[in-house]
């Protein structure tokens, strides 16, 4: 049994997907980019700036499950440069306990949704 995961506090899906799905003990959260939820405008000023509305938008859903960073087994990272790798990844580490970090891959890809430099999905565990 599957039960939809949908919170006010994170951009609402741009396409036939859910933000997230909770299948038994296990979340499923389709990736996240940039939108301010608030005002639903891209945060793009920087790759940081935009890296932590990313973050942000996740930290929403993970909440709205009743979870938080600490129960994220995986990530998927992709990015529209790697050049910019090191500051998503400063922005990344500054969410996790570096101990207890999940698994991850980070790839770099031709093209993003909305034309965003970078987009994360998570899959979460209580």
């Amino acid at each position: 049994m599957k039960k939809i995961i949908f919170t006010e506090k994170a951009p609402v899906p741009i396409g036939p997907y859910n933000q997230a799905v909770l299948s038994g003990n296990t979340l499923y959260a389709s990736g996240q980019i940039a939108i301010n939820p608030a005002s639903g405008e891209l945060v793009t000023a920087n790759i940081s700036d935009e890296t932590n509305q990313v973050m942000k938008n996740i930290q929403a859903v993970l909440e709205s499950a009743n979870m938080t960073f600490e129960n994220v087994v995986k990530t998927s990272i992709f990015i529209m440069d790697m050049n910019d790798f090191g500051a998503i990844n400063t922005v990344y580490g500054s969410y996790f306990n570096e101990k207890t970090a999940p698994a991850r891959e980070t790839v770099q890809v031709a093209c993003l949704p909305k034309n965003v430099n970078v987009e994360i999905s998570i899959i979460a565990v209580q």
